[in-house]
C-alpha cells in the first residue's frame, strides 16, 4: 500500500473530531494533486458501520453485552478496513481515521476488563494485520473531557459510563503509548489552535505526506 494511515485517538471530549477536520484541510493543501485526504471513523465509516454505531452508541438504552460489544466493534472494523481503508491506501491516499484498534484495547480491554489476547484476536481478524503509520493520541483529563461532552449535548451510551471506566481507558492509552512508538501523545488541554499547530509540526517533522 502506498498511502498513509493516520489515526486520532483519545478519551471522550478530547477534541478528535475538530482536529481531524482541521488536519485534513491543512494536509490537502500540502498534498500533490494525485493524493486525496480521506476522513473516516469507527464505528460508522461504512453503511453497515452506521447501523452498528446506532446499536453501540446512539441508543443510550441499547442492551448490548460486553462480549457482543467487542464483537460488534470488530465487525464494524472488518467492513471498514475491507471497503474503505485498504482501497484508499492502495490508491495512495492519506486516510485520517477517528479511532481504530487502540480504542478497542483501551475501552474494551482496560475499560471493560477483557483479556488482551482475546482483543488481539478480534483486531487481527478484523484488520488482517493492518495498523496505523502514526497514531495521534489527544490526551486529556477525563473529568475535563466528560464536562465538554455534557456541554455540547446529550451523552451517548459510551460517554455515560462511570468515571472510573473512563479513567481506566485513559490509563490504557498511556500504557499503549509507552510500548508503541507509532503513538504520539498530544496535550489536549489547550486551545484548538495550539493543538493543531503541534499536529502540523509532528506531520512535517515525520514527513507523513
Amino acid at each position: 500500500m502506498s498511502g498513509k494511515f493516520i489515526v486520532f485517538e483519545g478519551v471522550e471530549g478530547s477534541g478528535k473530531t475538530t482536529q481531524i477536520q482541521q488536519t485534513a484541510t491543512w494536509l490537502q493543501s500540502w498534498c500533490s494533486q494525485d493524493k486525496t485526504v480521506i476522513i473516516t471513523r469507527e464505528p460508522g465509516g461504512t453503511k453497515l458501520g452506521r447501523q452498528i454505531r446506532q446499536l453501540l452508541l446512539d441508543d443510550p438504552h441499547s442492551c448490548v453485552g460486553n462480549r457482543a460489544e467487542l464483537l460488534l466493534y470488530g465487525a464494524d472494523r472488518a467492513q471498514h478496513v475491507e471497503s474503505v481503508i485498504k482501497p484508499q491506501l492502495d490508491r495512495g491516499n492519506i486516510v485520517l481515521c477517528d479511532r481504530f484498534t487502540d480504542s478497542t484495547i483501551a475501552y474494551q480491554g482496560y475499560g471493560r476488563g477483557f483479556d488482551r489476547a482475546e482483543i488481539d484476536k478480534v483486531n487481527q481478524l478484523a484488520t488482517g494485520g493492518l495498523h496505523s503509520d502514526l497514531t495521534l493520541w489527544l490526551d486529556l483529563d477525563v473529568t475535563v473531557g466528560l464536562q465538554r461532552v455534557l456541554e455540547r449535548g446529550k451523552p451517548d451510551r459510551m460517554e455515560q459510563a462511570a468515571l472510573e471506566f473512563h479513567q481506566r481507558v485513559r490509563q490504557g492509552y498511556q500504557e499503549l503509548a509507552n510500548v508503541y512508538p507509532r503513538i504520539v501523545r498530544i496535550d489536549a488541554d489547550r486551545t484548538q489552535a495550539a493543538i493543531q499547530m503541534e499536529i502540523q509540526s509532528i506531520l512535517i517533522q515525520t514527513k507523513w505526506f
